[in-house]
């Protein structure tokens, strides 16, 4: 009775000291998975405010604002407009559009 005795309780300590690891590391995983539940909060919250930002910097009048205090630019006004007439580009002769076509290409 003496050995068994003694064999119940190694086997009885043996269950205690393995659940007192179980325990531990459920504990570890917990902390483990609030930690990556919050960094999940966070990353979303930066998400939704770079997507803000995002859409307002591609407004059309925060651009338009940008080049006028930043880069100096001012509205197309029409009487500053200078309108061409009559441009006609005059087309290179035969021989020399011939010429100017790389060598081994057929006109």
């Amino acid at each position: 009775m003496n050995r068994l005795t003694f064999f119940l309780l190694a086997a009885l300590m043996l269950c205690a000291l393995s659940l007192v690891s179980a325990q531990h590391q459920a504990r570890t995983l917990f902390v483990a998975v609030d930690r990556a539940q919050a960094e999940e909060k966070q990353l979303d919250i930066d998400w939704s405010r770079l997507q803000y930002q995002q859409s307002s910097l591609g407004k059309s009048s925060r651009i338009a604002e940008a080049a006028r205090s930043q880069l100096k630019m001012t509205p197309v006004l029409p009487g500053r407009t200078q309108y061409l007439a009559g441009v006609v580009l005059e087309t290179p002769p035969a021989s020399e559009a011939a010429a100017a076509a790389p060598e081994g290409s057929k006109p």
